[in-house]
Parts: C-alpha cells; sequence; structure tokens
C-alpha cells in the first residue's frame, strides 16, 4: 500500500504533458500484451523503465529552472537595492510613528538645511487623516502633496505591516512606509501659468438705458456717457485688459484668468463708481457686469457670459456675477428696486401667450410649493384665459393649509371650479406633449409644486416677480420675467389687459388677483409703482367685495395668540433686526412665520424682521425689511430668494437653532461686505 502511495506521488510530480504521454504508451502495452501473451513481461519493463527516465528527466529540469530563477532573483534583488540606494528621487523610510529608518543620499542631499522631521510629522497627519476618512480605514498606497521649503512635491509610496502597535495611535498596528518625493514645482508653474494666461470673457451694460438717457438733459447726455465710458475703461486698462463698445449700452470685456481673483476681491469697485457719476436731474446710473471664465473656447465663454447677463438682469441689474465652473457668485445688488417697465413687453407677452394656448390642447397652471394667494389667484386668472378661448385648463396645487383655507371656502360656492383643481399625481397621469404648462410666481425647478411635470412637456411658460436666481427653469419657451413688479398677480391682469381676446373675468377671480397684489404689496405699502395701481384700478372694474378680500387674510384668535408669541420672544440685533423662532412642527409653519415678520415690521426702531419656523422636514426663514436692509443678498446665501424687502428660504437637514446660528453668521457677513 506504501509502494501505490510513493507511485502515485511519483505520478503527481510529472508535468501535465508528459502525463498525457504515458497513458497512451500504458494503452498501447496493454493492447499489444492482449494481442500477444508473450509480450506482457516485456511490456512491463519497458513501461518502467519510460516512467523511471520520465521522472528523472522532469526532476533535472526543475532543478534547472530553480537554478535560473535563484539567479534571477538576486539579479532583481541587487537591482533594486541599487534603485533604493541611488534613487533619483528623494526616499525616506519610517514607520508610522514618525521614526526615520533610512533616508536615500539624494533625500539628504535634499533636505540638508531644512527640519524635515517637522514636515514628516506633517505627511504622517495626511496620511492617518486619508485612512480615517475611507470607509474600511485602510489604504494600500499614498499620493499626497506637501510644500517643503517653497516647493511643491508629490508624495508617492506603499505600506507594509511591521508589526507592534503605533506609538501615537495605541490601537492601531504599526506600519512601515516607503516613500518618494517627486518635485512637482516646475510642473506646478506652467500648470499655473497656464490657467492664468488663459482668457476670461466679460459683458458689462448700462441698465435702462434708453429709459435712464431720456431722464438726463440733451446738453448733458455725451458728457455723462463720456465719463461711464472712461471708468469702464480705466478699469479694464488696471488688469491689461481689452474693453471694446459692442454696443450704445453694451461692453465686451476681455482679460487673463490671473486677474479673477483680483476682480473678485475688489467685489466689483466700478458698480459704485458709476452710480456716483452726479447728474443735474439726480438721475443715478447703474451697471450689470458678467463676467465667465465658463467654457472651452472664446465663444463659448461669451455665450455663458450673455446667460449670465441675462440672469443678472433677472436680478433687478446694478450688480455683477462671476461664473466658473457652472456656479455663480455675486456682488452688489443692494439698491432699493425701481419701476422699471414698458407696457410694450406686456403685450408682446400676451399676444405670444394667447398664440401658445390656441396651439395646444390643454393648459395646465401651477405656482411654487405651499402655494399662497399671489400664486393661486394668479393660476384663477390664466384659467379664465384658457376657458375663454376654449381650451381644457387645470390648476395643479395643494389645497391643504391655512394660506389658502379662507379663498378656497369662496371658490367651492362656485360651480365652475369643482374639478379644475388637481394635485400633482393627478397631472402627470393627464400631461401630455400638447399640454401647454404655465409657471406662476417662481421660476425654480425645485421649488414648484410638481417638477417631474417639467419633463413631461417641452412648452413651458413662466410668469414671475421674483429676482433670478441660478435654479431657473432653462426650457421654458416663453417668459414674462419683472423683478420690479408687485406680485404675479400684477403680471397676470397686465397680460389679460392686452389679449386680443377679452377674457372677462368673474368676480370671485378678479378678488383673487387683487388679493395677490395686496398680499405682497402688504396692502400697498411695499414695492408699488404705477402700474401696480393701473393693475388694481382693472381688477375694481369687475365688482371685487373689498370686505371679502380683507377677511381671507383674517386670522384665528389661536394663530395671532402664536404671531403674538413669536414676537414677544424676538431678540435684537444690530439695533434694527429682530430675529424670533417658532419652535412647533407646524405645516403652516411658514405662513405663521410670514405674519410674525410683517408684525415685528409694526415695532418701532425694527426695520428688518427674520422669523424661523420648523414646517415638516424643512426650517423656514422669512425675511422682511422696510428698505434699509436687503433681505434676499442675506437669505440668498442660505438658498433663498425674493426681494430686497421680502424674501424667504428654506434648509433641509438642519435643526432650527443650527438654522439660526447660519442666518446670524450671514447676516454678519452682509454687513461686512456693505463697510467693505
Amino acid at each position: 500500500m506504501p509502494k501505490n502511495n510513493n507511485n502515485i506521488k511519483i505520478f503527481d510530480t510529472l508535468v501535465s504533458r508528459t502525463k498525457i504521454y504515458l497513458v497512451l504508451i500504458f494503452i498501447l502495452l496493454g493492447i499489444i500484451s492482449y494481442l500477444n501473451n508473450k509480450l506482457i513481461i516485456p511490456s512491463i519493463l519497458i513501461f518502467i523503465v519510460i516512467l523511471w527516465y520520465s521522472y528523472f528527466a522532469n526532476n533535472k529540469r526543475k532543478d534547472e529552472v530553480s537554478r535560473h530563477l535563484q539567479e534571477l532573483t538576486l539579479n532583481v534583488n541587487s537591482a533594486a537595492k541599487n534603485s533604493l540606494i541611488h534613487s533619483p528621487f528623494p526616499l525616506i523610510i519610517l514607520e508610522s510613528d514618525g521614526n526615520i529608518i533610512w533616508r536615500s543620499t539624494k533625500f539628504a542631499q535634499e533636505f540638508a538645511e531644512i527640519e524635515i522631521e517637522n514636515y514628516v510629522i506633517e505627511i504622517l497627519e495626511k496620511i492617518n487623516q486619508t485612512i480615517e476618512e475611507k470607509e474600511d480605514g485602510k489604504i494600500e498606497s499614498i499620493n499626497e502633496a506637501i510644500t517643503i521649503d517653497g516647493k511643491d512635491y508629490e508624495i508617492l509610496g506603499e505600506f507594509i505591516k511591521s508589526g507592534g502597535k503605533d506609538k501615537r495611535k495605541n490601537t492601531k498596528k504599526k506600519y512601515m512606509m516607503i516613500l518618494y518625493f517627486v518635485d512637482k514645482t516646475e510642473e506646478n508653474k506652467l500648470k499655473k501659468e497656464y490657467t492664468d494666461s488663459k482668457s476670461c470673457v466679460g459683458i458689462s451694460m448700462i441698465d435702462n438705458y434708453e429709459e435712464t438717457i431720456q431722464q438726463i438733459e440733451t446738453e448733458e447726455r455725451q458728457q455723462v456717457l463720456a465719463e461711464i465710458e472712461k471708468s469702464l475703461y480705466d478699469w479694464a486698462n488696471k488688469r491689461d485688459g481689452v474693453m471694446i463698445k459692442s454696443d450704445r449700452d453694451k461692453y465686451v470685456y476681455i482679460f487673463e484668468h490671473r486677474y479673477l481673483d483680483e476682480i473678485r476681491e475688489e467685489k466689483f469697485e466700478i458698480l459704485d463708481k458709476i452710480k456716483e457719476i452726479s447728474t443735474q436731474g439726480r438721475v443715478q446710473m447703474t451697471l450689470s457686469i458678467a463676467i465667465s471664465d465658463d467654457g472651452a473656447t472664446d465663444r463659448e465663454k461669451y455665450k455663458t457670459a450673455l446667460a449670465t447677463l441675462d440672469l443678472i438682469l433677472g436680478r433687478g441689474g446694478d450688480q455683477a456675477a462671476i461664473r466658473e465652473d457652472g456656479k455663480y457668485q455675486f456682488f452688489g445688488g443692494r439698491t432699493t428696486e425701481v419701476e422699471k417697465r414698458t407696457k410694450v413687453k406686456a403685450r408682446i407677452v400676451a399676444h405670444a401667450l394667447e398664440e401658445l394656448i390656441q396651439d395646444n390642447e390643454k393648459v395646465m397652471i401651477m405656482g411654487h410649493t405651499n402655494p399662497d394667494v399671489d400664486a393661486f389667484g394668479s393660476a384663477l386668472g390664466l384659467y379664465r384665459l384658457a376657458k375663454t378661448l376654449g381650451k381644457e385648463a387645470y390648476i395643479v396645487a395643494t389645497t391643504e393649509g391655512m394660506a389658502l383655507e379662507e379663498i378656497l371656502k369662496s371658490i367651492k360656492e362656485e360651480e365652475d371650479y369643482q374639478d379644475i383643481i388637481i394635485n400633482s399625481e393627478v397631472a402627470e397621469n393627464m400631461i401630455t406633449e400638447n399640454t401647454l404648462l404655465i409657471v406662476v410666481d417662481t421660476h425654480k425647478q425645485n421649488y414648484v409644486e410638481a417638477p417631474s411635470l417639467l419633463e413631461k412637456t417641452n412648452k413651458i411658460a413662466i410668469i414671475d416677480h421674483h429676482r433670478k436666481s441660478a435654479d431657473f427653469i432653462k426650457k421654458s419657451i416663453l417668459t414674462f420675467h419683472e423683478v420690479y413688479a408687485s406680485s404675479a398677480a400684477e403680471l397676470v391682469t397686465e397680460v389679460l389687459q392686452y389679449t386680443e381676446t377679452e377674457a372677462k373675468l368673474k368676480t370671485i377671480e378678479a378678488e383673487a388677483l387683487y388679493a395677490g397684489i395686496m398680499m405682497d404689496t402688504k396692502n400697498f405699502t411695499f414695492k408699488t409703482g404705477v402700474r401696480t395701481f393701473e393693475a388694481a384700478a382693472y381688477l375694481r372694474r369687475f365688482g371685487i367685495d373689498i370686505i371679502r378680500i380683507k377677511k381671507w387674510f383674517q386670522a384665528d384668535l389661536e394663530t395671532y395668540k402664536t404671531i403674538i408669541e413669536i414676537v414677544k420672544n424676538t431678540e435684537i440685533i444690530k439695533d434694527s433686526i429682530g430675529i424670533s423662532t417658532y419652535q412647533n412642527e407646524d405645516k403652516d409653519a411658514n405662513i405663521i412665520c410670514a405674519k410674525a415678520a410683517d408684525e415685528l415690521l409694526t415695532i418701532g426702531n425694527i426695520t428688518t424682521s427674520f422669523v424661523i419656523g420648523n414646517v415638516g422636514e424643512v426650517i423656514n426663514i422669512s425675511g422682511r425689511s422696510i428698505g434699509d436692509v436687503n433681505v434676499q443678498i442675506i437669505l440668498e446665501k442660505l438658498g433663498g430668494g425674493g426681494h430686497s424687502t421680502l424674501a424667504g428660504a428654506q434648509v433641509e437637514g438642519k435643526t432650527i437653532k443650527e438654522v439660526k446660528k447660519e442666518l446670524l453668521e450671514k447676516i454678519d457677513e452682509y454687513f461686512e461686505e456693505m463697510e467693505s
């Protein structure tokens, strides 16, 4: 039995090809022996001889291969040692506790006059931080950057377990690291020079050129324009840029990227310099500037600069913006908004919207999430226009909550509105490619009542009055965006006035539009212009009941008590800014916070108010101002928006305490920017 095991082991040592040959020989000898019994003994002897020879030859071949491998390994080890000792890069071997085991000659020469131990500690801290950030806590290779004595180095290497425990981190095993220091100084200089030499494209535009220039005396116009141009050219020449006048009110500015940070740090002082240009008629000139570093070519950068300029004008002008890597950074925009509109655009939009409605089978109108009276009133006005043109129309809105509670009671009394208000789920099932989707009182794609509807149709129209943000709906085919309007209801009323087909509003629809204007202007107190009162006068012709509208805005006793409690807990900062919180989680917290913020402005010495409340999964902030502080700029830093006197924001994933702390920081930033 042992003999058989030895034979098997001998057989196993043979290579697979030899085994095949032996099996074939064995079969052939077996056949020969079967045919001639006299050859059995010779066949067995022959097979044993062949088997012995094969085993002997196989072992000899293995010995030769092993000897060659040993010689090769010795050569490789010798080469590896020589490579380590004579490495062209500074090389160091150290343990994870900072103990330096060995350093190459190049390393000693490179850092002879430097206390390298401090940098080694810095490298180890970076490596340990990288290990902690990895989910499994393990790292095999090292790739870190460090600056040593003004030179940039890329640290490359690998970990080797050396056993024991780290003196600094007793719970972790000690590692040995082989680190190469690759000098990247010249390469980084070349990269920086390449980046700095790339061009940026800017566009400067005089705001409302036609209207403003007409207010200046004829003999003074050329002098004012010459002073504006001189200021712009001087500003461009400071940074070796080229500025070219491309239109009466527009200038194209090209400069190197190396000056972009400098322009950013000075916060576009040219905006204030233009406003300081005095005129006899006390007309204030303002400027809008868009700069883009977004695009592979100058032509692409020019296009993105134009798009950025449109965004600035949608925010009211008198500001600058830098677009870089798809992100926007805004500067300025602190002047009080004044009415700067003509009726021409309203007429053009009215006719275009009328044609769009006629060209589509169905019309859906939606506002922002948690719609208020302005959004809902605007939707009702456009619903009447669509029905007048004989189209099937629906309003996509959430009907729960106190914002629309009173107006919905009045709506339910009318038979015509029983099935026109639908939720987002129903709207998704009903919308088709031949549906015109009209968005009112917002232009943000993530703030609409049903964002999914934006993907269901390419026929989208927008009517909004809020300052434009970077998150705007990009694929609209018609946009009526007037930041100087008091409300979306005012814009919708103008559209209704100028359509060729007269839309005969029902009394309840006119009242809803009027209520929208009243709400956003705080009873015609804030942000009202001539056009605001013209729209209100038009709506009064439909026999609206002012008393009923007033009742829509009345709060019940419990809500009023809540508002008073919020006001009572107000904290005053910077002598005139009131900040309060509403701690209860409430689906109507946004309405309560808004009313409390309005109430705070009725108190003496409070010129600005912020109220923070918990609306389910988000924290809501309502900001109000009588004009001294631009609440829109402050809340925009928190992802919100609105107007200089009325703005809001919603913050996710944070507590009221955290949001309040962040709001206080943004208020401080705002005043620091104002002082600089």
